[in-house]
């Protein structure tokens, strides 16, 4: 198998080009090292500086790849408010760019999605035919990222999937920029400094291991097409997380308390039955060894 993977250079990216590897495949990692860090390309996958907003068909047809994992994005939601047009040029040109140079060269794509962002608050874990209610451009451009892979799929037979992610975590995760709170967490623990919650702390997530995400998105590629959550169902508090990452840590402190942001998600939660029935995909990580293996990482123990 020959693949390339978008954004292969950035946290979630690189650990699936290295799940590629330990199949046998040949990588080819796209990314334009604008958040990507070229340390975290792994040895024996071969990078490309390009950008996504630019035409791939070249590359495409360099390479003839077999599969595309398309995780190359512009994932933070501040900037996403902020700049709405880099936003789309990112998340929903670079996408149509990806989906062309599939096009003309057979290629599949598992594209990255994101759950919490475009379904909105959730009463209950959000399955995949409930309601998408995007609160911000970031969720907007990854749903139209999904309904461009789904038009391609009708009117070209393609057989694309989309994967919508919970809030992923796990080692090289930047605790800057986009990064997740656990990275946050982790790293202001690591370096003698007291994490900040926002707000009284009871807002809800779903944190799935990285690991898992990995097997569910190498898992997708021997599927037809379709849209998946990749998640727990299991739903986090803000401060349930911040008590698991001191006991992961060994670092006993208290947070401190921060007014509470606008627009955030007071609960999201995905449901991941579906992936279970129709992908064989289950999470395999809990929280606790989750993080513990992240602070190991941060640590170097």
């Amino acid at each position: 198998m020959r693949a390339i993977v978008t954004g292969g250079a950035g946290f979630i990216g690189s650990h699936v080009a290295d799940a590629l590897l330990a199949r046998g495949a040949e990588v080819h990692v796209v990314d334009n090292l604008a958040s990507g860090k070229r340390a975290n390309v792994p040895d024996g996958a071969k990078l490309h500086e390009r950008d996504i907003r630019e035409p791939l068909d070249d590359l495409f047809a360099e390479l003839h790849p077999d599969a595309c994992l398309h995780l190359a994005a512009q994932a933070d939601v501040r900037v996403s408010v902020a700049d709405p047009d880099y936003d789309a040029a990112v998340n929903v040109v670079g996408t149509i760019r990806v989906l062309e140079g599939a096009r003309t060269n057979g290629a599949r794509v598992v594209f990255a999605s994101t759950g919490g962002a475009i379904y909105g608050e959730c009463e209950r874990p959000a399955r995949e035919d409930d309601p998408r209610e995007p609160l911000s451009p970031y969720g907007v451009s990854k749903l139209a990222g999904e309904e461009y892979l789904a038009a391609y799929n009708r009117l070209h037979g393609t057989r694309h999937v989309s994967l919508r992610y919970a809030n992923v975590y796990g080692p090289r995760q930047d605790p800057h920029g986009e990064a997740g709170v656990v990275a946050i967490f982790f790293n202001r623990l690591a370096a003698g400094e007291r994490p900040r919650i926002f707000g009284d702390g009871r807002q809800t997530r779903d944190y799935v291991y990285v690991g898992d995400v990995v097997a569910a998105t190498l898992t997708a590629l021997d599927r037809d097409g379709g849209v998946f959550n990749v998640g727990t169902g299991v739903e986090t508090s803000v401060v349930e997380l911040f008590h698991a990452c001191t006991r992961a840590s060994g670092i006993e402190v208290e947070p401190e308390y921060a007014p509470p942001r606008l627009g955030e998600l007071q609960r999201s939660v995905l449901d991941p039955g579906l992936a279970g029935a129709e992908l064989g995909w289950r999470p395999d990580v809990g929280l606790a060894g989750g993080l513990l293996e992240t602070w190991r990482s941060i640590a170097g123990s």
